[in-house]
C-alpha cells in the first residue's frame, strides 16, 4: 500500500502555478510548470526549477515566447542526452482564445534553453513525449471544449519532425501519457476515462472505458512491475490529486495527496526506493507547486 512520507510546497511566487513535470538529469532534479495570472490566460511562461536533494529548490530559467501562452510543459531526455521540453502554445486575440500549435525547446544543461520551435499544424497539441528505442511517441489531441475531439498518435526521431501513425477512435480523447512495458507493449492513460494498449507496430489499439473521469493523467512502472498513476479525480472532498493502482484495464485510487480545487498534472519519478511526485493544487493560499514522496 502507498504511504505519504512527506509533502512540501516548492513554489508559490506567481499568481497561478500549474501543470508540472519532474525528471532527474545528471544527478539533479528538474521541475517545470506553467506560471501565469490564471488557469486560462494569454501570459503563460514555463519556469524551470532545479534541486540537488529535492528539498531546496531554485529557479534557473524561464522559457517564453512573445504573444504565446505556453502550457503543460513535459520533460524527456533525448537519445543523445539532451533535455527536451514539449509544450502547448496557445494564441489569444483580444483576450479570447484563437488557436494553438505545439512547441518544443531543447537544453544541454537545464539552464540554457533554445527558443521554442513550433511543431505540426494549428489545433494540434502533442501533450507528452515518451522515448523508446530511439523514437519519441506522443498523442496529439485536436478539438476544443465540448466539441468533437480526435487523437492522433505520432512518432519522431528528433522531436521536431513527427510522423503520423494511427488515430485513437474513442469519444472525447484528450491528454494522454504513453509508456512502454518491458515486453515492448505500449500502454496509454487517456483523459477523460480510458486506458489503451497496443503491440508493435502500435497501430492497432484496445481500449478500456474506466467509467470514471480523470484529468492530467500520468503513470510509471515501479521496479516490481506494478503500474501507478496520478490524476485529478472526484472524491468525497471534491477534486483531488490521487495516486492509483493501475493495470492495462483498471484504475483504482489508493491515496489522495494533500490537494483540492484546481489541481493535479503530476510529474512522477521512482528514485531511492520512493515515488517522487510533483503536482499543483489550490487547496491553500493561491495555486502552488508541491512535491510529495510516497513509499510502498
Amino acid at each position: 500500500m502507498p504511504e505519504l512520507v512527506s509533502v512540501k510546497r516548492i513554489w508559490d511566487s506567481s499568481h497561478h502555478n500549474a501543470f508540472t513535470d519532474l525528471i532527474r538529469f545528471r544527478g539533479e532534479w528538474l521541475c517545470v510548470f506553467r506560471q501565469a495570472t490564471a488557469h486560462e490566460t494569454p501570459d503563460g511562461t514555463i519556469r524551470v526549477l532545479t534541486s540537488s536533494d529535492g528539498d531546496t529548490w531554485k529557479s534557473v530559467a524561464v522559457v517564453s515566447e512573445q504573444g504565446i501562452d505556453l502550457r503543460d510543459p513535459k520533460l524527456s531526455i533525448t537519445p543523445d542526452g539532451r533535455l527536451m521540453l514539449l509544450m502547448g502554445g496557445s494564441i489569444y486575440e483580444g483576450g479570447e482564445y484563437l488557436t494553438r500549435a505545439p512547441r518544443v525547446s531543447f537544453s544541454q544543461n537545464g539552464l540554457d534553453w533554445a527558443a521554442p520551435k513550433r511543431l505540426l499544424a494549428e489545433d494540434h497539441w502533442l501533450w507528452r513525449a515518451t522515448w523508446h528505442e530511439g523514437r519519441a511517441y506522443s498523442l496529439s489531441k485536436l478539438g476544443e471544449g465540448d466539441g468533437p475531439r480526435r487523437g492522433f498518435l505520432y512518432s519522431s526521431t528528433d522531436g521536431i519532425e513527427w510522423e503520423w501513425m494511427t488515430e485513437f477512435k474513442i469519444p472525447g480523447v484528450s491528454e494522454t501519457t504513453l509508456r512502454f512495458m518491458p515486453n515492448g507493449d505500449m500502454v496509454a492513460l487517456i483523459r477523460p476515462k480510458y486506458i489503451g494498449w497496443s503491440q508493435k507496430p502500435y497501430r492497432d489499439w484496445t481500449f478500456t472505458d474506466l467509467k470514471v473521469t480523470i484529468g492530467g493523467p500520468n503513470f510509471v512502472q515501479l521496479p516490481n512491475a506494478s503500474l501507478w498513476a496520478t490524476a485529478r479525480y472526484s472524491t468525497d472532498q471534491g477534486p483531488q490529486t490521487v495516486l492509483a493502482r493501475m493495470t492495462k484495464t483498471s484504475f483504482e485510487p489508493m491515496l489522495a495527496l494533500p490537494s483540492g480545487g484546481d489541481c493535479s498534472y503530476a510529474g512522477m519519478v521512482w528514485h531511492d526506493d520512493l515515488l517522487w511526485i510533483s503536482y499543483y493544487s489550490s487547496h491553500e493560499d493561491g495555486t502552488n507547486i508541491y512535491l510529495a514522496k510516497v513509499s510502498f
